[in-house]
């Protein structure tokens, strides 16, 4: 009974922890790498650097994007953060 009174607050803790900060952090990276994975052509799409560009070719590890201004730069398909407009 003395066991349970001293570690069932570090239990509690762990719980906790578990409840509020690893597990949403799993879902939303979870969300994130499914977001990438459905990626397609004429996607509008922002980077994490904050450059907005639309997918204009798609390869298994990496996306070429198209720019404003007709130039194509190739990044990974994890650099992406958000998908702003699917095509």
């Amino acid at each position: 009974m003395e066991i349970l009174a001293t570690f069932g607050p570090l239990i509690l803790m762990v719980v906790i922890f578990y409840f509020l900060l690893i597990r949403p952090q799993q879902k939303k990276q979870k969300q994130v790498r499914q977001m990438q994975q459905e990626l397609k052509k004429g996607d509008k799409i922002i980077t994490i650097g904050g450059m907005h560009a639309s997918v204009h070719a798609l390869d298994e590890d990496q996306i070429v994007l198209l720019v404003g201004d007709g130039t194509k730069i190739t990044y990974d398909r994890s650099s992406v953060r958000e998908v702003v407009e699917q095509s």
